[in-house]
């Protein structure tokens, strides 16, 4: 080979060193992020952001920023980040029920959240408990079944299609009740309601109410997870107290714009799943009833289509539909 094949080969490399250069994107992040909660403040996916974001901007050198836009269970959120840029700085901060249920439910929306957005991690478990104010005579899911037989009964919720909502019918179903639905913008208003007595029982997110359950304002009667939840192991689970086979859970969790970069999603997993992984940020997730389970962006999304799978059939047999 003669020197001039190796100055041309040498020139190539160089050259498509710099083109690969040129062509790798910036740091990611190199901004703020914003994080659209689907859900008023006070909201365990609120709850959860607002953890995160003083260690993520220690970490990051970018803040977290949190805008809350609730509204029709989730979707008004969902519908901002579906159609914002998808470059990984809009991110949705929600229930899961937004993408197993809600496009289920919402026969006439402009978007399909399981279509238009893509996952990047669950934050953390988390269950509803069934609560009524102090002066509605029960102390017991027995009671309440037996209460809401010969009672005209209303019950909060944190909106059409919320976990609230849905553990809500699931029981009603369970156990042959009639309840009149009362929904609101978020477990907070909700819960504020039912201490103040303009609705007398609810279905609402545990790390909302357990603080007014500890306080007096609320007599919690079951939680609808598998097992009793650490922040309240003397409240028992609606299964054990006799609706048999009764199981409502359900997961927090990010999602981004269909068409984000899957390096840019892999990154944000990575950081977020680190920071949840924190001693102290752990420990105060557990203290709200929160837990992290690590899981990759593969994992949120097979998580994900199991849900969905499960609460579609749910949806199918109790034959719900909001519009």
């Amino acid at each position: 080979m003669n020197i001039g094949f190796f100055r041309l080969a040498a020139s190539a490399l160089l050259a498509s060193a710099a083109g690969a250069s040129i062509a790798q994107p910036a740091a990611y992040p190199s901004r703020p992020i914003n994080v659209v909660v689907a859900f008023p403040p006070g909201a365990p996916n609120d709850i959860i952001v607002r953890l995160v974001a003083e260690p993520f901007n220690a970490a990051m050198k970018q803040p977290l920023i949190a805008d809350n836009r609730a509204g029709a269970g989730g979707n008004l959120a969902a519908e901002w980040v579906a159609r914002s840029p998808a470059d990984g700085y809009t991110v949705l901060a929600t229930i899961d029920t937004v993408v197993t249920i809600n496009p289920r439910l919402y026969k006439k929306l402009t978007f399909r959240a399981d279509t238009d957005l893509r996952p990047v991690i669950y934050l953390a478990n988390t269950a509803q408990t069934l609560v009524c104010n102090p002066a509605v005579p029960v102390k017991t899911v027995a009671e309440f079944v037996a209460y809401a037989k010969t009672h005209d009964l209303d019950y909060a919720s944190g909106g059409q299609g919320t976990p609230g909502h849905l553990s809500a019918e699931l029981f009603i179903a369970a156990t042959g009740v009639k309840m009149n639905h009362v929904p609101y913008k978020g477990p907070g208003p909700a819960t504020q309601d039912v201490i103040a007595g303009q609705v007398p029982c609810g279905f609402l997110a545990t790390p909302v109410v357990m603080p007014h359950v500890k306080s007096g304002k609320l007599n919690a009667l079951g939680v609808t997870s598998t097992k009793r939840v650490p922040i309240a192991p003397e409240v028992p689970t609606i299964a054990e107290s006799g609706v048999a086979g009764y199981e409502a859970a359900f997961g927090e969790m990010l999602l981004v714009p269909k068409g984000t970069p899957d390096a840019v999603v892999k990154h944000l997993n990575e950081m977020i799943g680190k920071i949840l992984q924190q001693p102290e940020v752990r420990d105060r997730m557990l203290a709200s009833d929160l837990e992290f389970v690590p899981n990759t962006v593969d994992e949120a999304a097979a998580r994900l289509r199991r849900e969905t799978q499960k609460w579609g059939a749910v949806i199918d047999r109790l034959g719900l539909q909001l519009d």
